[in-house]
């Protein structure tokens, strides 16, 4: 499997491009802004998009899917509880920067602990809430890989100054759902550079004393 993250838009978020090299079929997660960039990255590769999986609906994580869905005419996957946030750019953010920044609803809501296969990719689905109500974290278990959107960062964990975001139950899902899992899975956040459950554990100064199970 290969991943290459994109950095985009004004607030740098990591675009992922995951696919299988033998195959070059795989997703793309958060396409957030710069669409014809992401197009053309993924059309260089000659990387074949099945999917877009978002963590959640935040208006920078969304910016792009709307272009991207459009050009490869794939499906949406997101969070059960992220209607709201797809559906109006008030409970997305985007209004308050004067945009209106929407998708379309997805053709999969997911489930916590749903297991999506998409072409050779197979994915466990988290769901984090804290920063969003129906944030989601991917896990590839055969690749020791984690996609955890704004859940987790390298040092630091997701805003909750938000709408519908909050501090305890966020560090609630970080301590059930991803802090039970090995040291060596890799993180990769919605902004900032990769890291490692292991790290996060030991370093991250929002979870000493974490009381994880």
């Amino acid at each position: 499997m290969k991943n290459e993250i994109i950095v985009v838009g004004s607030y740098q978020v990591n675009c992922s491009l995951y696919f299988d090299k033998s195959t070059n079929e795989g997703v793309i997660i958060d396409p957030g802004a710069d669409p014809e960039m992401i197009i053309e990255r993924v059309d260089s590769l000659g990387f074949k998009p099945k999917a877009v999986l978002l963590t959640h609906g935040h208006s920078d994580h969304i910016g792009g899917v709307r272009t991207i869905l459009d050009t490869y005419q794939v499906p949406l996957y997101a969070g059960e509880f992220e209607k709201e946030l797809l559906a109006s750019s008030t409970a997305n953010l985007s209004a308050y920067l004067g945009l209106d920044i929407t998708t379309p609803p997805a053709d999969f809501w997911l489930k916590d602990e749903e297991v999506i296969t998409i072409g050779t990719i197979q994915l466990r689905v988290f769901h984090t809430p804290g920063h969003s109500p129906g944030g989601l974290c991917f896990l590839d278990e055969s690749e020791n890989l984690l996609f955890c959107g704004d859940t987790l960062f390298y040092g630091s964990i997701g805003r909750t100054d938000f709408p519908g975001c909050s501090h305890e139950v966020l560090i609630d899902s970080i301590n059930r759902k991803l802090l039970p899992l090995p040291d060596s899975i890799i993180c990769i956040p919605g902004h900032g550079p990769t890291t490692t459950i292991g790290g996060e554990r030991a370093n991250n100064p929002y979870l000493q004393g974490g009381n994880f199970v």
